[in-house]
């Protein structure tokens, strides 16, 4: 088999990476993305991505003969797309949509029984998106094809236009789960009817334009696969371990948003998660629903983390950081939830420091255990048990994994030394007895005992987010 190249668009940053047909990285490469002003709103940066995209599959070409193209990207961006030219792109999904336009849409949304997503913030619900861009212009969808944000590059690439599960099932409004099929309000707004049709996510849906095949020099024969949700493609990655392929197991994704998605054992109830702690139900690629539940992990670390410049994954600075834990407990210091209001099991609580650390490795070691707090109560909302895979940035942060463990003694908690997870899992799609070349490594609690600490805390979170709601 030839080269596979993956292309990642995240929230912040966009990813293309070069892997041999084996799963052994060549090359990969970077670009932030920006967020454009476009008519008063927010969008996300198309023209930028596309020409950097164009450029750097350039640069792959002179390095191995590809032979394949996959796209992943988170699920809260739609694609407007007529008479073959993109008319609207996607919103930037913390943009504040108008409260009258989230009242009007709320009296026209499904209940959280009939598509397992919760009511969110700004316009993490892609449908919202949908309906505000109705209000603004009757005409705005004559005629018009809509993309998921992944299928939509697998568009610009190929010229072949697919919707796929995974992206139309996470917390979008236009999907229910345990029906497998577009939700009452999509269907009765008549927008299932412009949406492409489905596809496996991967699967090959065409070859590479041919204006593309010239520019990059790639040639005509490189295939162009539909694409997936990162959360998902993460949790296919999991599968290629012995200790996540079969039988109960949970993918903690941690990212800008930290994802905990629990595959059961065998079909379970999700009527028992709880829509106002941000819990939801993801689809996974073959169209099962997966509980999950997330906060913005990330995010709220690296604003916690701004005032002394920490990087709290920081290879070099992790057994500081270990032997600053039992500084942290001695001195009562912890955070309370949560620092970006509305997301999360705590989603009322006011973010705050309870007490200074008394140095900048406490500091760090302090934020890595509130991570694991936050965490542990996310994957308690989803009922997660045995295997737990923690894997991305944070994975290498030893605080936030091994206080993880302490607080799931009867969890066995791994992670991986991969840094390409999400990636592995989009090369896995396409051949799917590909196996990792890693072994998971078992994580172990923390040397100090957290119970009092971590009780102490819960007790907190649970009262203010109780006498907040």
């Amino acid at each position: 088999m030839t080269a596979i190249v993956v292309l990642d668009v995240g929230k912040t940053v966009s990813k293309l990476s070069l892997w041999e047909p084996d799963g052994n990285l060549i090359k990969r490469e970077t670009r932030p993305n920006a967020q454009i002003g476009k008519a008063g709103r927010a969008v996300l940066d198309v023209e930028g991505i596309a020409a950097w995209l164009v450029a750097t599959l350039k640069s792959f070409a002179t390095v191995a003969k590809i032979g394949h193209v996959i796209p992943v990207a988170h699920g809260a961006g739609l694609a407007l797309v007529r008479d073959g030219v993109l008319v609207e792109p996607p919103l930037d999904y913390e943009y504040k949509i108008p409260q009258s336009v989230r009242q009007s849409y709320m009296r026209e949304r499904d209940p959280f029984s009939v598509t397992g997503s919760p009511f969110l913030h700004n316009g993490l619900n892609a449908a919202l998106q949908l309906y505000w861009r109705t209000k603004e212009a009757d005409c705005v969808l004559d005629r018009m094809k809509i993309m998921p944000w992944a299928q939509y590059w697998a568009w610009f690439l190929s010229g072949v236009m697919r919707s796929e599960v995974s992206s139309l099932g996470c917390h979008t409004d236009l999907w229910s789960p345990l029906r497998n099929e577009f939700s009452p309000m999509t269907k009765r707004f008549g927008w299932d009817d412009m949406f492409p049709a489905m596809a496996f996510a991967g699967e090959a849906i065409g070859h590479l334009r041919p204006n593309l095949a010239s520019d990059t020099g790639l040639g005509r024969h490189v295939r162009v696969h539909c694409g997936v949700h990162d959360s998902n493609a993460a949790l296919v990655a999991a599968q290629a371990f012995p200790q996540m392929e079969s039988g109960e197991a949970t993918v903690l994704s941690t990212g800008t948003w930290f994802v905990a998605m629990r595959r059961p054992a065998m079909t379970c109830d999700t009527s028992s998660l709880s829509e106002k702690r941000d819990c939801l139900v993801n689809v996974d690629v073959h169209g099962l629903p997966i509980p999950s539940a997330r906060f913005m992990g990330g995010r709220e670390i690296e604003l916690l983390s701004e005032p002394d410049t920490l990087r709290v994954d920081s290879v070099g600075e992790q057994a500081a950081f270990l032997q600053s834990v039992a500084e942290v407990i001695d001195a009562g210091c912890s955070l309370s939830p949560t620092f970006m209001p509305g997301n999360g099991p705590f989603p009322n609580g006011q973010g705050k420091w309870n007490a200074a650390a008394l140095s900048r490795e406490a500091r760090a070691a302090a934020i890595c255990l509130y991570a694991g707090m936050v965490a542990n109560a996310s994957l308690d909302l989803v009922g997660s048990c045995k295997a737990i895979l923690i894997e991305g940035r944070f994975a290498k942060s030893d605080v936030f994994v091994r206080a993880l463990a302490s607080l799931r003694p009867d969890s066995d908690i791994y992670i991986s030394d991969s840094q390409s997870d999400v990636s592995f899992g989009a090369l896995r799609l396409i051949d799917p007895l590909m196996k990792s070349a890693e072994r998971l490594t078992r994580v172990r609690p923390l040397d100090q005992d957290l119970s009092a600490y971590a009780t102490a805390w819960r007790e907190n979170a649970e009262m203010v987010e109780t006498r907040n709601a």
